[in-house]
C-alpha cells in the first residue's frame, strides 16, 4: 500500500488548512486510515483516524475542530483541519491498517504561526 499526503503549508492561526491522502488501493478495502502527527521533541500522536464502517476517532486535542472524510471513489481521505492552533504545527503522516500491517506515507508539514 503506497499512501501519497498533500496539503500541507504555513496558516496563521484561527486559520484552515485541508490535508489529503491519496491510497493506491481501494480505501473501502483498508480497515482504518487516517492520520497520526510529531511534533519536534514530541511522540507521534493520532489525530483522526477512519474505519471501513465509516466510525471515526480523533486525538482529543483536535476533536471539534478537525474532520476526516473519505472518498472510496477516488481512494483518498482528507483531513480538514479549522481553528489552526500553533500547537498543531508538526510533520502529519498518513497511515493505513490493511491486512493486519501498519503502512505509512512520507508526511506533509503543517506549520501554524501565531
Amino acid at each position: 500500500v503506497q499512501l501519497q499526503a498533500s496539503g500541507g503549508g504555513v496558516v496563521q492561526a484561527g486559520g484552515s488548512l485541508t490535508l489529503s491522502c491519496a491510497a493506491s488501493i481501494s480505501t473501502f478495502s483498508i480497515n482504518a486510515i487516517g492520520w497520526y502527527r510529531q511534533a519536534p521533541g514530541k511522540q507521534r500522536e493520532l489525530v483522526a483516524r477512519i474505519w471501513r464502517s465509516g466510525s471515526t476517532n480523533y486525538g482529543d486535542s483536535v476533536k471539534g475542530r478537525f474532520t476526516i472524510s473519505r472518498d472510496n471513489a477516488k481512494n483518498t481521505v482528507s483531513l480538514q483541519m479549522n481553528s489552526l492552533k500553533p500547537e498543531d504545527t508538526a510533520v502529519y503522516l498518513c497511515y493505513a491498517d490493511f491486512k493486519a500491517s501498519d503502512y505509512w506515507g512520507q508526511g506533509t508539514l503543517v506549520t501554524v504561526s501565531s
